[in-house]
């Protein structure tokens, strides 16, 4: 049931915590029978300021072979993963840039009865994780989506602990197996609800 699923992840990553949450999101997903475009936003920083930080020049130059976002990405999908680091509490300008992009999209009603579902990293165990996750819900309740959060679904919630969406403490260094684990399932529920859903309506 699951084969017929298309997920879509868009991601902005500044040093690559993101990127390898996304990275699982997908494992997660294909595991899932899901087919799977991983997609980045555009960097709008200019090149001289993303320079005076060498990690983040460097994940620039790492990740150039990854898809730029489209609006036919999204539209092509049943599911949205949307993942962005913390800024201040919100979502990264550069992810927020995307989405403000896609008004074509949600005019004509393509965005309605998706399944949606977000994640993060932040610097700080209290550096705006959650705020960030119900930033973007307000997003998906615009959109008319079906959001899909991992709640403690998964034994692996109870060590990853975000039942918002799966984060991630940048500060503590890489993301280990608890937060890729959650990643993983995270995208792996959503792809089992959307499977869900498009049998219902199918029927």
């Amino acid at each position: 049931m699951s084969e017929s699923v298309n997920v879509t992840i868009v991601y902005y990553s500044a040093t690559g915590t993101v990127h390898a949450l996304a990275q699982a999101a997908a494992e997660g997903a294909e595991k899932a029978g899901a087919q799977v475009r991983l997609r980045k936003v555009a960097e709008t920083v200019p090149q001289e300021v993303v320079n005076t930080r060498q990690e983040w020049a460097q994940h620039l130059q790492d990740t150039a072979d990854v898809a730029q976002a489209s609006l036919d990405d999204v539209e092509w999908a049943d599911v949205v993963l949307l993942g962005t680091p913390t800024r201040f509490g919100n979502p990264a300008s550069q992810l927020r840039a995307f989405i403000e992009s896609t008004g074509p999209l949600w005019f004509q009603g393509k965005l309605v009865g998706k399944v949606y579902s977000a994640f993060t990293a932040s610097s700080t165990v209290h550096g705006g994780q959650e705020s960030t996750l119900l930033a973007l819900a307000n997003t998906f309740y615009h959109w008319g989506g079906v959001i899909v959060p991992p709640g403690y679904t998964d034994p692996v919630q109870s060590q990853q602990g975000n039942p918002y969406g799966a984060s991630h403490v940048a500060g503590e260094g890489a993301p280990g197996e608890a937060s890729l684990g959650a990643a993983r399932h995270q995208a792996r529920r959503a792809v089992e609800i959307a499977a869900a859903l498009k049998a219902g309506r199918a029927a």
